[in-house]
């Protein structure tokens, strides 16, 4: 007679299963693993040089015809966009000057033949276009002015800086509407929407708040980083936004503030977001390392770091500032060499020559992970 089967222990069938539960709990993770949009990768298309200093920031014209950039050498220059991209002579239109410190903020209207700047000279001012000369100045900022903001549908300009407030100010009678109050740092990045939150900041004490307007008091507080947060992002249709800072990046549902996911993986400090209408984020670090995501996912469809302009140090290789233009095919970068760097979409990239790394994308989101 055959020898009977030994029976199961109890400690087996235990291990069987949670080895069972293990898989099942896998497999339905699995299913959740996002399929990322193929983007074809970026290529540094050309280079702009004019600025004597740092350039700390940039603006689009609403008509994407011109931009504007502001440096550390204390002045604003108007750039001919086609003719930068193109590399041809004659980019420069205009250099403004009116700050005597280095320019961390501008913006320019789409209502209002106006240009706002904000500096490290605590200076907020109002640049008439038709006249190329400043027209209001907007007093009240205790230390240097890092980031400033427009209404998109009130005639309103935000303001954030080193003394941890942000500042609301009516463009047309320069009077100071509010003080939003209660960060404990510096206010380094500001963004701003027609519906309530309709300011949210983001601080050095590693914490960002949206704002409701007319109480000027917060509706929420996002304490989720550990590190500064030193940028902002909104998203141009949907309504979410990102912070980037030096732990890693984050997506979140605006109205109430609810964490959606972690960008992880570009371990440096990120000065700057910039986000286009096709789902491209790209972000900026101040150490020279650029990451192009795919937003809907999070999935990094691109490393790459810059490359520094000939004569500068290798030390001068960082991000400050970085902007789509309105038409979302162009990537503009201001950079510790004291250049304008804009990036193209590389034409002939397709599918099959720059794939999407499904098997390390798995690996990614079936990672345990932490908020």
């Amino acid at each position: 007679a055959a020898a009977a089967a030994p029976a199961a222990t109890p400690a087996a069938a235990v291990a069987e299963g949670s080895l069972a539960i293990i898989a099942a709990a896998r497999k339905r993770r699995e299913a959740k693993v996002p399929v990322p949009q193929w983007h074809a990768p970026w290529r540094l298309s050309a280079v702009i040089s004019g600025h004597l200093g740092w350039v700390r920031s940039i603006a689009f014209d609403p008509g994407n015809e011109w931009f504007a950039t502001g440096s550390s050498d204390r002045t604003i220059k108007i750039w001919d966009l086609a003719k930068c991209s193109a590399g041809l002579e004659g980019g420069l239109r205009l250099t403004l000057t009116g700050h005597i410190s280095a320019i961390r903020g501008l913006a320019v209207s789409d209502r209002h033949p106006y240009m706002f700047s904000a500096g490290e000279d605590k200076k907020v001012l109002c640049w008439d276009l038709e006249y190329n000369r400043t027209i209001r100045h907007y007093h009240g900022h205790l230390s240097g002015v890092y980031s400033l903001a427009l209404h998109p549908t009130l005639d309103i300009l935000c303001t954030g800086g080193r003394d941890a407030v942000c500042r609301v100010w009516d463009i047309r009678t320069k009077h100071e509407i509010h003080v939003l109050g209660g960060h404990d740092g510096t206010v380094g990045s500001v963004l701003t929407h027609g519906v309530d939150p309709q300011i949210v900041t983001g601080s050095y004490d590693s914490t960002i708040k949206g704002w409701d307007l007319i109480a000027g008091k917060p509706l929420y507080t996002l304490t989720h980083h550990k590190k500064a947060v030193r940028s902002l992002v909104a998203h141009p249709t949907e309504f979410s936004f990102m912070s980037g800072a030096a732990d890693n990046m984050k997506k979140w549902a605006t109205r109430d503030g609810t964490f959606i996911k972690n960008f992880g993986g570009h371990k440096a400090v990120i000065n700057a977001l910039a986000l286009n209408e096709d789902g491209v984020l790209a972000s900026c670090a101040d150490n020279g390392t650029m990451q192009m995501w795919d937003y809907n996912s999070g999935y990094c469809f691109q490393k790459q770091e810059t490359i520094v302009q000939p004569g500068s140090l290798d030390a001068e290789a960082g991000f400050y500032a970085a902007t789509f233009d309105k038409s979302g095919s162009r990537l503009l970068t201001c950079e510790a060499d004291k250049t304008i760097k804009i990036w193209k979409e590389d034409d002939e990239a397709t599918e099959e020559t720059y794939p999407i790394d499904m098997e390390g994308w798995r690996n990614y989101c079936l990672a345990p992970k932490r908020r």
